[in-house]
């Protein structure tokens, strides 16, 4: 079913995940903001795919949702078109350490890596509420919040301990926000595992990033890594209004990895 005419702000979406749901809201039709926080070439570039997939409109807006300002700035840019029907909270953040290296992460970590994570799509759920509860006032549909969280926050492995103690707690939040937003906006969180992106190519070098990638799809239950655009179409179903029934969700799609012990 077409979702022509669907307004959409992508948190995080210069590259990656969030690039990919972008693309395929775009291939919908939609409206879109394009959000990052500092690769403007990047963004630029995932927004002109975006148009040339057949987005209605595509505005690029720089901001670091970890500031309550620029979530409001970001926000504000889709304001002209009187509603938002969708808000994925995609931008994040992590810095690696071994969980029983205690002494490598200090309180300033936690809270960088808390402030994007957690507090930024809270802020931008804050934010958008307005323009997101004026889906139901305007034509009766519920608008779509989708957070980008991980399976580290379920099961406790990850990154760092900040990591998966941010992303807990925005599984949680997602529970308590589809709670108090009901029944104008839906609030559901996906959870990958391990996505093959050219980001871990960039941290740790083509080598390395194949060694990680070939261990970890044989490790999964079905021998697969996800790509971006693979998460992204689960993305897009609880964005659609596919999904109009499904609220307080974490989806865990890791390939399998959780049944290996």
């Amino acid at each position: 079913m077409s979702e022509y005419g669907l307004c959409a702000i992508v948190t995080g979406s210069a590259s990656g995940l969030g690039a990919a749901s972008a693309l395929l809201l775009a291939k919908d039709g939609a409206r879109l903001v394009i959000n990052y926080s500092s690769s403007r070439t990047d963004a630029e570039a995932t927004a002109e795919a975006c148009r040339n997939a057949g987005a209605a409109e595509v505005l690029v807006v720089q901001g670091d949702v970890s500031r309550d300002d620029d979530c409001k700035r970001i926000v504000a840019a889709a304001a002209t078109w009187g509603k938002l029907d969708v808000l994925i909270n995609n931008a994040g953040i992590t810095k690696h350490v071994p969980h029983h290296t205690m002494d490598g992460l200090s309180a300033d970590d936690f809270q960088q890596i808390y402030a994007v994570n957690t507090i930024g799509p809270y802020q931008m759920i804050r934010a958008a509420r307005s323009l997101l509860e004026a889906n139901v006032q305007a034509c009766g549909v519920t608008a779509a919040v989708v957070n980008i969280s991980s399976v580290a926050g379920i099961s406790g492995d990850g990154s760092s301990l900040a990591y998966v103690a941010s992303k807990g707690a925005l599984n949680v939040m997602t529970l308590s926000l589809a709670k108090a937003l009901a029944p104008s906006i839906r609030v559901n969180t996906v959870c990958p595992g391990y996505v093959d992106t050219f980001w871990h190519r960039k941290v740790c070098g083509e080598a390395r990033a194949k060694e990680v990638r070939d261990a970890m799809a044989e490790k999964a239950a079905l021998k697969i890594v996800s790509s971006a655009i693979d998460i992204a179409h689960l993305v897009h179903f609880l964005a659609s209004s596919a999904s109009s029934h499904m609220t307080g969700e974490c989806v865990r799609m890791d390939a399998g990895l959780h049944l290996i012990r």
